[in-house]
């Protein structure tokens, strides 16, 4: 088999459970959040681990800044675009104190935590 054919193939074989991540992912509406945990939780399998796992490998082609560490820190590496997407979006945020590491703000989880009751029915398209 040539490679030309085998990438094709290679696309269309999304594990189940990343399609499932995914469409999680893509149904949090602009300026909330949900934790990798909360993503679990929501369908009832897997845990954080591999709700990051399933982001990491395919979350490039959805809105991936809405899935995020518990603690509302930016993802490591991605800081800066995520901020972006979070400013442009109104995403609730809590600036770093002066003293704080490269003074970038975090996620207000408290005010920014989706829930998963509003906006499109989760699992439909």
């Amino acid at each position: 088999m040539s490679r030309e054919s085998e990438e094709p193939r290679a696309a269309e074989e999304l594990p189940a459970y990343a399609e499932r991540v995914l469409d999680v992912a893509e149904r949090i509406p602009p300026g909330r959040v949900m934790t990798y945990g909360d993503v679990a939780e929501w369908l009832e399998e897997g845990g954080p681990r591999q709700v990051g796992r399933v982001m990491a490998l395919y979350g490039g082609a959805v809105p991936w800044w809405r899935v995020v560490r518990a603690d509302g820190a930016l993802l490591p590496g991605s800081e800066l675009r995520a901020l972006d997407h979070y400013r442009e979006e109104g995403t609730a945020l809590r600036e770093a104190p002066r003293s704080a590491e490269g003074h970038l703000p975090k996620i207000d989880m408290r005010r920014a935590r989706w829930d998963g009751t509003t906006g499109p029915p989760l699992g439909t398209s």
